[in-house]
């Protein structure tokens, strides 16, 4: 099926599944919130649904443990005011 619609495969090694880990949470956030929704007529209607789920929800709302319960755009925000702050 990947060949018929010009895809190429995961080219992850057998046994590396840590460092697919980060990847297969992302891609089954990306199934279950865009994909599975609805059939999509034109590969451009998926890809804008699939950047404007991205830049709307997965950045902006999604708060990581990892970034101290901030989402990627507020802790970078955080970062920018840091470096700014030191570079003052």
């Amino acid at each position: 099926m990947l060949e018929q619609h010009g895809l190429i495969g995961s080219m992850g090694r057998v046994g590396a599944a840590g460092d697919n880990a980060a990847m297969e949470s992302f891609y089954s956030l990306l199934q279950n919130n865009v994909l599975d929704r609805e059939v999509w007529a034109t590969r451009q209607q998926l890809r804008m649904k699939i950047v404007t789920w991205i830049e709307k929800t997965y950045h902006r709302r999604r708060k990581q443990q990892e970034l101290g319960r901030m989402t990627p755009v507020q802790f970078e925000a955080h970062l920018l005011e840091q470096a700014v702050a030191l570079a003052a």
